[in-house]
């Protein structure tokens, strides 16, 4: 029986719109009348991923930041949090300079968060972009979630740094993690969100012990639940230790084809086709009833 559902926003529960359907809505809450915790694992910054964690009523806190950052977004009470070293986060930044990456600071766990940005390069297409989807997304927060800063230099002895990312094409991005790797001398963890179809990679740079997994881990100590009882559903790279993690691991059908072709997981139908809630149904409400 299980008893935590762990489910990716970005390509598994929205479409490729980034809209929630009523079939997923409609199965999310009936997993939750039979009993199950579920929760977010997204790669999201917990800010971006609250409104549709409230427009859900989750009954289990968000695991936010891949897992950096895992947060109740009705109370903002946070459930458990990983901060990067000061020191880890200047060598990032400064080989991030060399390569000249435009990096992003994800800030503030206690509160809603905060992203810091350094004044963006207009050739820097995907940043633009994000910023721009940020500030629609929050409205009248957005003055509180998103700064603009001359140099990281004036924030990084003030904040608490969640994680680091970068974003870019394919190649750009798998050089960049080729440079972070070989250069960082501090343990952190990288992961990577790869849509090869876009030619976009997004990195996350977090601190070590961070992952989805991690975070659906602590979870599923925290209540007291089995490997057995935990399922996952998920589509990318990003969700690969959370899909080891769970009993029940399943990939959408339009997942990375690492994951399509690993016999052990399950598969679905694609987050175009409700494939979320033809998984619950499958594997929750068949059998918990």
């Amino acid at each position: 029986m299980i008893k935590l559902l762990g489910i990716d926003l970005d390509g598994t529960l929205l479409d490729s719109r980034g809209a929630l359907s009523k079939a997923n809505r409609e199965a999310i809450r009936l997993a939750e009348q039979a009993g199950v915790l579920v929760t977010i694992c997204t790669g999201r910054r917990f800010r971006d991923a609250r409104p549709i964690a409230l427009d859900l009523e989750l009954n289990a806190p968000v695991v936010s930041h891949n897992g950096a950052l895992i947060k109740y977004a009705s109370t903002l009470e946070t459930f458990d949090v990983s901060i990067l070293d000061k020191s880890t986060v200047e060598e990032v930044l400064e080989v991030a300079r060399s390569s000249k990456a435009d990096a992003l600071l994800s800030a503030d766990p206690d509160g809603k968060g905060v992203l810091y940005y350094e004044k963006a390069s207009k050739r820097h297409t995907p940043l633009i972009k994000y910023i721009a989807w940020a500030k629609r997304l929050h409205g009248e927060e957005a003055e509180d979630a998103i700064h603009c800063v001359n140099s990281f230099d004036e924030v990084i002895d003030t904040i608490e740094t969640v994680h680091i990312s970068f974003s870019g094409t394919c190649t750009q991005m798998q050089e960049l993690q080729n440079i972070l790797q070989s250069e960082v001398s501090a343990e952190i963890n990288i992961l990577t969100t790869v849509y090869p179809h876009l030619d976009f990679t997004l990195i996350d740079v977090l601190p070590p012990s961070a992952s989805k997994g991690h975070g659906l881990e602590r979870i599923a100590k925290a209540f007291g639940f089995q490997k057995s009882e935990i399922m996952a559903i998920g589509d990318n790279l990003n969700d690969l230790q959370m899909l080891e993690f769970a009993g029940v691991p399943v990939v959408m059908a339009n997942a990375s084809p690492e994951l399509l072709e690993d016999e052990r997981y399950h598969k679905t139908l694609s987050n175009n086709e409700n494939g979320v809630a033809l998984a619950i149904e499958k594997f929750i409400l068949n059998n918990n009833r």
